[in-house]
């Protein structure tokens, strides 16, 4: 169950940000990844250990997706999946920023049940479980209602603003911006901003937990098509992400090329 499982990733996520804090302010080893796929630490690793430890010592029979980890041949048969992202906005941590965090999430047939978002160094806990709720420290949360693009608050970086990307006039967002994929969605979620939106291929480990809170919190989360996101996928991207209240997502879905 859905419920069974939240529980689980609190817990979870509160021992990850202790782990992660434990580096912070001191000298961190950094590299980067193969095929500039960005910047590692150990702290990431560390985290990522901690995490799979405690999640699979829990939910033995479940697969393994994470950022850090290799590939988990298991993951397609297995019942439910953990998808995590140890450290999501890793250069933000390096650079000292507070604004990354721990997402955790388990999916089911390509449907997250259970999600959590964590950023320690804010004390903020996104929380869903489905046909729950949605909650930020506890405290239940609802997306905006915002309805028209004129105005409305969006969490993008600049380029998807460019014209090529809209089927006419570029609309009159204010636009702002934030380093973890997570945390937008989480800020969509509390109705802090009305709308995100990523046009790039994403990884699942960054956008699977937000999804499920997002729809919880009522708002529409989906690829930059309209198409409801799944996870769990062989290759574990989705095709870029819409995130908005029902009306807000429907005329930004009309209004992209």
């Amino acid at each position: 169950m859905p419920a069974h499982d939240l529980p689980l990733l609190i817990e979870a996520a509160r021992m990850a940000g202790e782990v992660a804090t434990s580096f912070v302010g001191g000298p961190v080893r950094r590299w980067e990844k193969p095929e500039e796929a960005g910047p590692v630490t150990e702290a990431d690793l560390a985290v990522n250990e901690a995490l799979e430890a405690k999640l699979r010592g829990a939910r033995p029979a479940y697969g393994w997706l994470s950022e850090e980890s290799a590939h988990d041949p298991l993951r397609a048969e297995a019942p439910r999946t953990f998808i995590i992202d140890p450290i999501d906005g890793t250069r933000s941590f390096i650079d000292g920023s507070r604004a990354w965090a721990h997402a955790l999430a388990v999916c089911d047939e390509g449907q997250v049940t259970a999600a959590v978002v964590y950023l320690p160094m804010m004390d903020l806990m996104y929380a869903a479980a489905l046909g729950e709720g949605a909650t930020l420290n506890g405290a239940p949360i609802r997306a905006s209602v915002m309805d028209r693009t004129d105005g409305a608050r969006l969490l993008a970086a600049r380029p998807t603003l460019e014209p090529r990307h809209w089927r006419g006039e570029v609309p009159g967002f204010r636009r702002e911006h934030r380093p973890s994929l997570a945390y937008r969605l989480g800020l969509v979620a509390e109705g802090r901003f009305d709308a995100m939106l990523t046009l790039r291929r994403t990884w699942e480990w960054d956008v699977a937990a937000g999804d499920l809170i997002l729809r919880e919190a009522g708002a529409r989360s989906t690829d930059r098509r309209g198409n409801p996101l799944r996870f769990n996928n062989p290759v574990p991207q989705v095709d870029g992400v819409l995130a908005a209240g029902p009306l807000l997502h429907g005329e930004i879905m009309g209004a992209l090329a």
